[in-house]
């Protein structure tokens, strides 16, 4: 391995780095101005695409620790965006389910910030786009399977 393939990779560790940073401040703002932090719009989205899920399962699926899951949750079920089910066979269990108000919330805010990510992605053409993805997930996955 040489001293500029070792350079290269630094280079492209800052190069995504920045990307992504660029990416979250446009995205985060955007968020911002619709009353609501990243993290609830990712429960949000989860329940508006997938439906009902299990409270002890949405940290998972949005990459976030189970503790700060039910502080999110609680936040947003005070705003009426969701509802807490329990689940009737399994006493242990509780359902974070979408209500009225988020949905419609999700209804206009979601086009929205699909609209905002294919500007910001646009600069790209689809080839590009589907390349970026195919290496990227590429290097994400080869990455799970190294175990520090």
């Amino acid at each position: 391995m040489s001293s500029n393939e070792i350079k290269q990779s630094l280079k492209l560790y800052i190069v995504l780095s920045r990307a992504n940073k660029a990416i979250n401040e446009v995205t985060n703002q955007f968020f911002q101005q619709n009353g609501i932090n990243p993290t609830e719009f990712a429960v949000l989205e989860l329940l508006y695409h997938k439906g009902r899920q299990p409270l002890q399962k949405i940290g998972s699926k949005i990459l976030l620790a189970s503790g700060s899951i039910t502080y999110v949750v609680d936040k947003l079920e005070k705003r009426g965006f969701i509802n807490r089910i329990s689940c009737p066979s399994d006493r242990r269990v509780t359902y974070a389910e979408i209500s009225e108000e988020g949905s419609a919330f999700m209804q206009k805010v979601f086009p929205e910030h699909e609209q905002n990510l294919h500007e910001l992605m646009n600069v790209l053409t689809p080839e590009e786009k589907e390349t970026a993805i195919e290496l990227l997930k590429k290097l994400g996955l080869s990455i799970k399977d190294l175990s520090y």
